[in-house]
């Protein structure tokens, strides 16, 4: 009997990550729950084929990926098996404290794969985004086809273990969609903040940018009015270039800012800035994308209390000092670079790529909803800024023709796990349940998983059974 597919909202924002840049979005996934466990693992690389679903390329290419087999229970122990984000696998792997808590309780082994073009598992080497030609691998299909034949090959080592997808942000998508597409392969999926409708026509544009400002207006009095308001102070004073020179001063920029053009950068820095405060949240220290204190939004909060008759220079004054909190809370920075908002364990350019084909994710603000700048939604707008930038356009639909679109009730075996603070939720699959605690959240996700594994494992029994017959 197919068990129904499960959905749990967390209370706080705990299952997320994600970094954003303008229209063409970074997403990276994250389960960073505590990772106080002892982390060790072995390193192995794994021959893929460069395309799964043509024959005319028969190239291949080794694909990385980790395994920790400390608490394996051989020979039927399962395996949970990371779906590797946008990003070096071994940064995803030190900041998954989740599969690391339960490895034990489970008598798993942990296998963290990575996600082709990405970290050490590049299908060219260096010429792997040498030109649209060499990039035209970088899908999601690809990348899930890579997941499913490195599982059925470590399936052919020990046939009796079955095996649960794990992922958050774009990593809880892909291990959704690996459940939905290879349900021989595994047996279940915990998919953590995972915003498989984040697409054209399933959510609205604004809603993203709706719940980051809701982080803010609850975190603190007048927070998320005075950062509304920051947009129009800093088009006045970077007006001027002593405006200019005091900004670049004031926030102490590594670069500083010479022109208007330059003011438009540091606004979407600052933009991203409070996004991705919105997408680690935590309600301890963490320093997933930076080094932070617990409850980041409500230290930044506390230099933005100021009322509505606040000067242009003094609301700065306070905006400065609330980036600081996210950009060099342990004060060891001399300086803050605007060309940068997270980790360099990131692979922005192969994401951005993915955004600019089959990852399409529209984004708007409105300014009076949301605490933004305006800015409307145009396909055809991101379409012509990506044929600029690689010479191809997105395909808009595609994804939700691919994965099925909101209508997944025929699918089984999935955890929807979503932080009530988290923006990506937006775009997740959510209901109104909502456990009291992270902790509760963590036990009944270990429940199915354990729940999925005695039935795997009942399955074998009696399928190894009648083969004896």
């Amino acid at each position: 009997m197919a068990t129904v597919t499960c959905f749990i909202t967390l209370s706080l924002a705990c299952l997320h990550v994600t970094a954003l840049k303008s229209q063409l979005f970074t997403r990276l996934g994250d389960l960073s729950y505590s990772s106080e466990p002892p982390i060790t693992y072995e390193t192995f690389y794994f021959n893929q084929k460069i395309d799964h679903f043509g024959f005319l390329e028969d190239g291949t290419f080794k694909q990385r990926y980790l395994v920790a087999d400390k608490h394996w229970q051989q020979p039927d122990g399962p395996i949970l098996f990371y779906t590797g984000n946008e990003g070096d696998i071994t940064w995803f792997c030190n900041n998954t404290g989740f599969m690391w808590e339960i490895a034990e309780d489970l008598g798993a082994m942990l296998v963290f794969a990575e996600h082709r073009y990405y970290g050490e598992s590049l299908p060219f080497g260096q010429d792997s985004y040498s030109d649209s030609k060499h990039l035209n691998y970088l899908t999601s299909e690809q990348a899930l086809a890579d997941f499913a034949v490195l599982i059925q090959s470590l399936k052919s080592k020990m046939p009796e273990s079955p095996v649960i997808s794990v992922g958050g942000s774009y990593g809880g998508m892909l291990s959704a969609w690996l459940r939905m597409k290879y349900p021989n392969v595994v047996v279940g999926a915990l998919a953590a903040s995972a915003p498989i409708w984040q697409f054209p026509r399933m959510v609205g544009c604004g809603d993203f940018y709706k719940i980051v400002t809701q982080d803010f207006a609850k975190s603190g009095q007048n927070c998320a009015a005075n950062i509304r308001s920051s947009w129009k102070a800093i088009n006045n004073i970077s007006s001027t270039a002593s405006g200019l020179q005091w900004l670049s001063e004031e926030f102490s920029l590594c670069s500083p800012l010479k022109a208007k053009t330059d003011a438009v950068v540091f606004k979407s820095w600052l933009q991203e800035t409070w996004v991705n405060l919105a997408m680690v949240d935590y309600p301890y220290e963490a320093s997933f994308l930076q080094p932070l204190p617990a409850w980041p939004i409500q230290v930044v909060c506390k230099h933005l209390t100021f009322d509505s008759k606040v000067s242009d220079y003094d609301l700065l004054h306070g905006v400065s000092q609330a980036a600081k909190v996210y950009y060099n809370y342990t004060g060891s920075s001399s300086c803050l670079n605007t060309s940068q908002t997270a980790t360099s364990s990131l692979g922005a350019l192969g994401w951005t790529y993915q955004a600019c084909t089959e990852m399409v994710m529209p984004m708007c603000t409105d300014g009076v909803q949301d605490m933004f700048e305006p800015e409307d939604w145009s396909f055809q707008a991101f379409s012509d800024e990506c044929y600029g930038m690689f010479g191809i356009r997105p395909r808009e639909d595609w994804a939700g023709t691919l994965y099925g679109g909101k209508d997944i009730s025929s699918h089984s075996n999935i955890i929807f796990s979503n932080g009530g603070l988290d923006p990506w939720s937006s775009g997740g699959v959510t209901t109104s349940l909502d456990p009291p605690s992270v902790r509760s959240a963590r036990a009944l996700e270990l429940k199915y998983f354990q729940e999925w594994i005695e039935k795997a494992k009942t399955r074998s029994g009696q399928t190894g059974s009648e083969n004896q017959l």
